[in-house]
């Protein structure tokens, strides 16, 4: 086993100089000076299970590279484990969502498992952790490594970016197996209050919304154009590249889309001028693409105005921390093959290719830019970067009333918002901005004015500044040793 350490770009925060004023700018900057000067000679580490594949791995990238920019030793590590332990925490993701997943057990040889991988990989990054270092573990994976980072003296962030509003069984399950291993962090970070739960000191519970960054591959703007020749590439879309399908890359490098998506469809792919309903996501149960496919079939042609439906993820084999994507993606094309011939004509099932990180990020933000109505249909979500990502596009969306998305959008403001398991009112909903164009404009700049105001990566940045300097005073005045393994 191998802990993976990421390249991760500098980026400047100047960037930033397009969205804010001169007297905001010199604000912010003054205060990332501070934070500069408080972490020197500290290393910020952050632990995640996967570097490509999820929001979690893109959040971390981007924010990782502008604390970089600012002058902050940010690293990145990516743990390693069996296919048995990713079983284990699917299990666990989908615990803390509410739902019982595959119904496999989480008793104590999962636990022992758990502890064993956890343990490995600690043991790999203790020798270049310090005393003083901070520490943001991500999410249930890589949990058992708290403690050990906590012995060596790190200050650790416990980052859980999954949750649920209720406490149920699987819920209370899933708690009882994580809560041991996250006492010795300093702090919890939340996307939501309500998703900390009770076995967790309150006192320590934070509140941050994840954010995006609005110069990344994937939210950059992208000209008609551009969107137009990455789709025709990739196969996604009819008729002729009518520019090299081009794009910046993260670190402002030039880059195209050479790969192609795999598409299954019944017939040709849909023209430029035909309206799309998109929904990008992981092949995931929670995002309930089976879902989508009912209900976009409840949609009278007529009334969808000639939309087709793109349902888009990435290949199941470039994801690593989930072994389920494979199975729920077959699920997906078993439901696509059972739909009546009129709905599955205009149903287009996209497999996104996602050996190049920023590749598939050019394809999914051509897709989001183009897209008439972006859905996103999930039964649970702890946040849905990909509606906020369709909100700073200035997408007219419909979603779930779920989570985090209860935050993000308030219904007939920003977008619209259904009930997870009604199919009627999400083909309604969808129907009616497919219909009522002045509306879906209005909810759209709404939604774009909202993503400025909240989610944008330097929102977050300060966020965890902030927590940050309120663990300085337990920062050791010591001289920097090197860590002792667990």
């Amino acid at each position: 086993m191998a802990l993976r350490f990421p390249t991760v770009s500098l980026l400047p925060l100047d960037r930033y100089g397009t969205l804010f004023d001169a007297s905001q700018l010199e604000t912010i900057f003054a205060r990332i000076a501070e934070l500069r000067a408080l972490l020197e000679g500290r290393v910020v580490w952050n632990i995640s299970s996967s570097a490509v594949g999820g929001g979690v791995a893109e959040m971390v990238r981007s924010l990782l590279a502008y604390a970089r920019g600012a002058g902050v030793d940010a690293r990145w590590a990516v743990v390693q484990g069996s296919p048995p332990f990713f079983t284990v925490t699917k299990r666990l993701h989908n615990a803390i969502h509410g739902s019982a997943g595959d119904g496999s057990p989480l008793g104590p040889a999962e636990q022992a498992l758990f502890e064993r991988v956890g343990h490995e990989n600690a043991a790999e990054l203790l020798p270049m952790v310090r005393p003083g270092d901070i520490a943001i573990v991500h999410d249930p994976q890589p949990a058992a490594m708290v403690a050990p980072l906590a012995r060596a003296g790190a200050h650790v962030i416990w980052r859980c970016h999954i949750g649920h509003d209720e406490i149920n069984r699987d819920v209370e399950h899933a708690w009882r197996f994580l809560a041991p291993y996250l006492q010795d962090a300093e702090a919890y970070v939340f996307s939501r209050a309500a998703y900390a739960p009770p076995a967790l000191d309150v006192a320590r519970v934070r509140v941050i919304p994840p954010s995006i960054d609005p110069f990344s591959t994937k939210n950059q703007p992208l000209s008609p154009a551009a969107a137009r020749s990455i789709l025709a590439h990739t196969g996604i879309l009819a008729g002729p590249e009518v520019e090299p399908p081009c794009f910046l890359r993260e670190d402002g490098t030039p880059g195209r889309v050479d790969r192609y998506a795999e598409v299954l469809r019944q017939g040709g792919p849909p023209s430029w001028q035909t309206p799309l309903v998109v929904q990008v996501s992981r092949w995931d149960r929670l995002k309930d693409a089976v879902g989508v496919l009912h209900g976009f079939a409840r949609i009278d042609a007529a009334a969808a105005h000639g939309a087709e439906l793109v349902l888009a993820g990435p290949d199941v084999h470039s994801v690593a921390d989930d072994p389920e994507g494979a199975a729920v993606y077959a699920e997906v094309i078993a439901a696509w093959h059972a739909l009546s011939d009129e709905p599955r004509h205009r149903v287009h099932l996209v497999s996104l290719p996602a050996v190049d990180v920023d590749e598939n990020a050019a394809i999914v933000n051509a897709l989001q830019s183009h897209a008439s109505v972006i859905v996103q249909k999930s039964l649970h979500e702890g946040f849905g970067l990909t509606v906020t990502e369709a909100m700073w596009k200035a997408r007219p969306i419909v979603a779930s009333a779920v989570g985090g998305i209860q935050d993000q959008i308030d219904d007939g403001c920003q977008g619209l918002l259904v009930a997870p398991t009604d199919l009627d009112a999400f083909a309604r909903a969808v129907a009616c901005l497919l219909d009522d164009r002045a509306l879906a404009e209005q909810l759209a700049a709404a939604a774009r004015a909202r993503v400025l105001e909240r989610y944008i990566g330097i929102h977050s940045l300060l966020r965890y500044g902030a927590l940050i300097e309120s663990l300085a005073s337990r920062i050791r005045s010591v001289v920097p040793e090197r860590a002792v393994s667990p």
